[in-house]
């Protein structure tokens, strides 16, 4: 039996093929995830399931299906497939769904993201951890096997996404697409084809081995390749999308990366145009610029936990039009609360247009503090550190949603410990970077 503990994470199931996770482990999941969702809706019928361009992908398919089918479910195949492509199929269909990507991890990775039917999330505290249990304790096979059907849904999802702007407001804008061989290749050609765009992709080819570089754009190193073509292009700006394309970093046209709160507060900002008076989602670890524009527009900031199941559940419960995380996911009500980049960089082309200006400019009004990025520490006991550096800034304004937030008006931090190793991640803001070094060097100091 495979150590459960290791790849069950708090969002999704990820690991190493073969050592971590196999076609074992995904039948296993693959009759746990039914057998959920028919406690849950014992008229279940079918569930849809796709794949990102790893090697290993087809493989573990098969296996998960074979878990499904023992349950008496039907299986509809969308083959290659985007995590963002998923979701709308999840929620067009009204399936539950699952799709077998590692995201931005590197290639002997693979894993499995689950929702319910009209993409729901499925998290720790909302499933996974029922579904771990499952595989287990192993299901029994039901009486009747269920069918297996495929189903090509490439060109509904790229009308879809392509439904969320006026594609008549476009100007001819060059962009250059770094899809890092990942799942972009595929439905990003295909949400651009009807576009009035000039469109360039760099490394288009679907390739799970990942020849040129990782597809992790939080990563500035994997931007070097997009920043030096946007350069060489003139183009007006540059996306970089993660392995399975449902994140977007954007780089302006000097090639400087904009980073996901900014992106946030200018979708944001347009979508508040749209929908006077909305809500809008965003996870503490954002910048204050966020709300502060969400309020200059008239809209309510909602602050959210760090993760896609937090912010879809608050998206539900407050009827929020939009949702934002750093880290670079972009939620919409009219995508079932799911995230894409496809959606957000879109949205993004629409407002750049409309404004007819440089993408720089477009940022300038919301490029107000500095931040420090995401610090990670190797720490020995956790939660002893987060009292510790708790205790010293009592004085300030502190919460403990996610981790601990000390909020001393003009400059703040956020301290959150990892679900998987022994790190605390820091996340820091102040006016100036100076201000941020030198927070971040008291705030480190507390760590040791």
């Amino acid at each position: 039996m495979a150590d459960l503990d290791a790849i069950f994470k708090a969002y999704d199931v990820r690991g190493i093929y073969p050592d971590q996770i196999d076609s074992d482990v995904a039948r296993g999941a693959g009759a746990g995830f039914a057998a959920l969702m028919l406690e849950e809706d014992p008229g279940l019928e079918s569930v849809v399931v796709g794949h990102d361009m790893r090697p290993s992908g087809p493989g573990l398919v098969a296996g998960f299906v074979e878990g499904v089918t023992s349950q008496g479910v039907d299986v509809v195949l969308l083959g290659l497939a985007s995590t963002d492509m998923l979701y709308y199929a999840a929620g067009v269909l009204n399936m539950p769904g699952a799709v077998f990507t590692a995201s931005h991890n590197p290639a002997q990775y693979n894993g499995i993201k689950m929702c319910r039917a009209g993409a729901a999330p499925i998290g720790e505290e909302s499933g996974l951890l029922s579904i771990k249990q499952r595989v287990f304790d192993g299901v029994p096979a039901r009486p009747t096997t269920g069918s297996v059907t495929e189903r090509a849904m490439l060109e509904d999802f790229s009308q879809h996404v392509r439904g969320f702007i006026d594609p008549a407001k476009l100007r001819p804008l060059k962009i250059v697409a770094d899809t890092a061989n990942g799942m972009g290749g595929l439905v990003v050609p295909a949400v651009f084809d009807h576009l009035d765009i000039d469109l360039e992709i760099l490394f288009g080819e679907l390739d799970g081995t990942f020849p040129n570089h990782p597809a992790d754009p939080l990563n500035m190193d994997n931007l070097r390749d997009l920043r030096a073509r946007v350069l060489e292009t003139g183009a007006d700006l540059g996306l970089a999308f993660d392995g399975d394309a449902d994140r977007v970093f954007l780089v302006d046209e000097r090639a400087e990366p904009v980073s996901g709160s900014l992106t946030t507060a200018i979708i944001a900002s347009g979508m508040l145009d749209k929908h006077a008076g909305a809500t809008i989602i965003h996870n503490l670890i954002c910048s204050k610029t966020v709300p502060e524009v969400v309020a200059e527009k008239g809209g309510t900031a909602v602050r959210s936990r760090v993760g896609h199941s937090y912010i879809k559940q608050l998206m539900a419960e407050t009827g929020a039009v939009f949702g934002g995380e750093h880290s670079g996911h972009y939620y919409f009500k009219d995508n079932f609360r799911a995230d894409s980049g496809l959606i957000a960089a879109l949205v993004i082309l629409e407002q750049l247009s409309v404004a007819n200006v440089a993408l720089s400019e477009l940022c300038a009004p919301f490029r107000r503090y500095a931040a420090s990025g995401e610090i990670n520490t190797t720490v020995d006991d956790q939660d002893a550190v987060i009292q510790r550096v708790s205790l010293h800034f009592s004085s300030l304004d502190q919460d403990r949603l996610d981790g601990l937030t000390v909020d001393a008006g003009s400059w703040w931090f956020n301290m959150r410990a990892s679900n998987t190793e022994p790190l605390l991640r820091l996340n820091l803001e102040a006016p100036t970077q100076a201000e941020v070094d030198q927070r971040v060097s008291e705030v480190q100091a507390l760590m040791s």
